[in-house]
């Protein structure tokens, strides 16, 4: 069982109830599933056993033990996922807000890879069971492409592309700010944030992240871009803009205390394109933009008319 310890430094923290703030402290893990660890005793603070309405107080010392994975536990499940390309080695899949990329600790249904293991009939293995097919990922929040490997050819394939940095990931996103200029690069190193262990920061002795942007449109508030990965840093996007001052609206770990209530971080993965690692065509697909997205920008609009 992995441990995860959390210190309350920050006073906007306190008085939550501990399982939202561990919640959103970690992606993978919902509020239900925490106090089930609550009850089981698997969430201390202060090296004391508390109870699920525990609202933590500054300097609160947190450990939570996360239960594994039981691989058995995984199954195939009917989720209509949408295959926008598919062949005897490789795939796209589009994953929807919400849904989790693969198996964790109080996701053990109605995930991506649920929803693969009964659409697809073969995937590759190198991951292990509880992440067949998956080659990459994107947070639970955020909507759009994978590639998705049917071998482990075509997964070492795509693994290489990855690594050279010549798959096309381009994303579309929503921040806070007006950024002034029409383009720009940032090229800052990302690692664990030394204060917040769950969380990603930009340090000194972390791994290249390189993120380009070019602005879609402007709001009196916020600004529309559309960003494109070099490399694939975890969080990365959502890091590197709050590092130059514009962080990703509605974004719970990495956002402002007060931005909009949207379920999650605006960000959409719209388009993916990498060679084909068998036949070496090129393959490309994209994706327009979910309701939600659509209707949050129409909102802005009309506000600011």
């Amino acid at each position: 069982m992995e441990t995860h310890e959390f210190k309350i430094t920050d006073e906007t923290q306190v008085g939550q109830r501990i399982d939202k703030f561990l919640s959103e402290s970690n992606d993978a893990w919902s509020r239900s599933q925490l106090q089930d660890w609550i009850k089981e005793d698997l969430v201390k603070v202060n090296d004391k056993v508390i109870k699920s309405n525990y609202k933590v107080k500054l300097n609160d010392h947190i450990i939570v033990t996360e239960k594994e994975v039981v691989e058995a536990d995984i199954q195939p499940e009917d989720l209509d996922l949408d295959i926008y390309y598919e062949d005897d080695d490789v795939a796209i899949v589009y994953k929807p807000k919400g849904m989790v990329v693969h198996p964790s600790p109080g996701h053990y249904t109605g995930t991506l890879v649920n929803g693969l293991m009964y659409q697809i009939k073969n995937l590759s293995g190198i991951n292990g069971e509880i992440r067949p097919g998956i080659v990459h990922r994107i947070d639970k929040d955020t909507s759009g492409l994978l590639m998705v490997a049917k071998n482990d050819i075509a997964h070492r394939g795509l693994v290489e592309q990855l690594m050279a940095k010549s798959v096309k990931r381009k994303y579309t996103a929503l921040v806070h700010g007006n950024i002034p200029h029409d383009y720009g690069t940032v090229d800052a190193p990302i690692g664990r944030n030394k204060n917040d262990r769950q969380a990603m920061a930009v340090v000194d002795d972390g791994k290249e992240a390189v993120t380009h942007f070019n602005v879609i449109e402007h709001f009196k508030d916020y600004t529309l871009i559309e960003c494109e990965l070099e490399t694939g840093r975890t969080h990365q996007i959502r890091v590197h803009m709050k590092y130059i001052g514009y962080p990703l609206v509605g974004d719970p770990k990495y956002g402002p205390k007060r931005t909009l209530d949207i379920g999650g971080q605006a960000l959409h993965a719209g388009v993916i394109g990498f060679e084909h690692p068998v036949t070496h065509e090129y393959i490309e697909r994209s994706t327009n933009l979910p309701n939600d997205f659509k209707d949050l920008l129409e909102d802005i609009r009309r506000r600011d008319a």
